[in-house]
């Protein structure tokens, strides 16, 4: 006789987000970002069913996450995963030298002070070199940011929607899953990622490591296995998924 087949269930299952470009449409400014309060409920709806097993995984800083996300506050990676906080509320930092920090804030200072339309944004251990205002800064920018990293190896150039990241050598989005991943809720769980950009794609490469779920938000290339047209979708997504409009058997054939 044939054993039943086995069904899964929502709790089987972690989830993952990015924010920007994948919660919350992008802004020229990043500050002006936000996300709906009915998709922070559907969110809060989420972590309740999942036993906590959700968070946010993102280039932002934990203390922007949280703002962007109140009143649900839920464990989270910031800056790549150069801080991630846990569900006992303990943060982990990546270890990074404060003067090195500060001379580089100067030197991207000086470098861009005639760049008109850039943004450069300090993300505590990490800088963002914005140039969505000033596309032909694009070059410029990026050549700037290969001049930095060569001269402090501890951290690396990541490349964004209309943006350079200098960040920690030592984080991204996938050791930063993982390093959840390890621990409860998560520990055991089909991993499920959704995001956007670049930035990303360390994280897809983890979760499709683990058999998981990885979703690309929009067009472009990607390793992720699946694919949702954009931040719209997303929010149709989810309230199918708290719906119960979602057999989450062929939650892998989103």
């Amino acid at each position: 006789m044939n054993e039943p087949r086995q069904t899964r269930q929502l709790t089987d299952y972690a989830f993952f987000f990015d924010i920007d470009g994948t919660l919350a449409p992008f802004q020229t400014v990043p500050q002006d970002v936000s996300i709906p309060s009915h998709v922070i409920g559907q969110l809060g709806i989420l972590r309740d069913r999942l036993g906590g097993a959700l968070a946010f995984v993102s280039g932002r800083p934990l203390e922007q996450i949280d703002t962007l996300t109140r009143p649900l506050q839920a464990e989270a990676a910031g800056i790549h995963g150069a801080e991630i906080r846990t569900l006992d509320g303990k943060v982990t930092r990546a270890s990074i030298d404060t003067q090195q920090l500060s001379q580089i804030e100067q030197m991207l200072a000086e470098q861009t002070r005639a760049l008109k339309g850039v943004l450069i944004e300090k993300k505590s251990m990490a800088f963002a070199l914005h140039y969505r205002q000033a596309p032909d800064a694009q070059q410029p920018l990026q050549a700037l940011a290969n001049t930095v990293v060569d001269r402090y190896p501890d951290f690396k150039v990541q490349a964004g929607k209309c943006v350079w990241e200098i960040k920690p050598r030592s984080c991204d989005k996938g050791k930063a899953i993982r390093f959840l991943m390890a621990s409860a809720p998560f520990f055991g769980r089909i991993p499920v990622f959704l995001g956007d950009d670049i930035t990303d794609e360390a994280g897809f490469r983890y979760v499709n490591q683990q058999q998981g779920v990885s979703i690309k938000i929009g067009a472009g290339e990607s390793e992720a296995t699946h694919r949702i047209a954009g931040v719209t979708q997303v929010y149709e997504w989810l309230d199918d998924l708290i719906n119960y409009k979602i057999n989450i058997d062929s939650l892998r054939s989103v």
